[in-house]
């Protein structure tokens, strides 16, 4: 039987990530109330991210993959442990990406169940979403990344300390499609081109 729920738990998605980040929490204990990024593979891969925000202690858990489900499941494990004074989430785009009865509007009510839960734990938690990026490879998801945005920023105008930055349209070319210089050559995720324009848009939203 205890076999069984050791095989249980270590079969469930993103299993070994969550437990990757509690052994670097124990060799290195993170500062409590720091800036928490949290979300899928665009913050994973931000592996530099202090250095990007160098008068900020920022902690990264964002794990490569995960949708906003995932986020919820986890969230004890990559929010609520750190204490966070402020909360930057990146997440949605695999939503879509999973299936195409994933519409822009199940992923707005997705965030929604996150920041409840976060305000249920932390009432007055400054809490900033990061908007969907278009990416090369996913411009047939487009519309449903438009209308998802526009539904989670209109959402977050209506509640307290909270910041919606839009990074998609600041990452289109002339033709309105997702800048490729932007972006590796997966056409997916970003190169320091494209994490030097999210600098740019978070930077002054992150708490001093």
């Amino acid at each position: 039987m205890l076999q069984l729920l050791f095989l249980s738990a270590w079969t469930q998605p993103f299993a070994e990530d969550i437990a990757h980040f509690k052994k670097l929490d124990s060799i290195h204990p993170p500062p409590s109330h720091a800036i928490l990024f949290v979300g899928s593979s665009s913050f994973t891969k931000w592996t530099d991210v202090q250095d990007y925000f160098p008068g900020h202690t920022i902690i990264n858990r964002g794990f490569g993959g995960s949708s906003l489900p995932d986020v919820i499941r986890y969230a004890t494990d990559v929010i609520f442990r750190y204490d966070p004074r402020q909360v930057v989430i990146y997440c949605g785009e695999n939503d879509l990406a999973a299936s195409d009865s994933v519409s822009g509007e199940m992923v707005a009510e997705r965030f929604i169940t996150l920041f409840r839960m976060i305000r249920t734990v932390y009432p007055n938690l400054p809490v900033v979403y990061v908007s969907m990026k278009p990416s090369p490879s996913r411009e047939h998801l487009k519309s449903k990344m438009i209308r998802g945005n526009l539904l989670i920023e209109k959402f977050l105008k209506k509640e307290k300390h909270t910041v919606y930055i839009d990074v998609f349209h600041h990452m289109l070319g002339p033709d309105g499609k997702a800048f490729k210089p932007l972006f590796m050559e997966d056409m997916l995720h970003m190169n320091r081109k494209g994490y030097a324009i999210w600098q740019q848009l978070i930077a002054p939203h992150l708490l001093k």
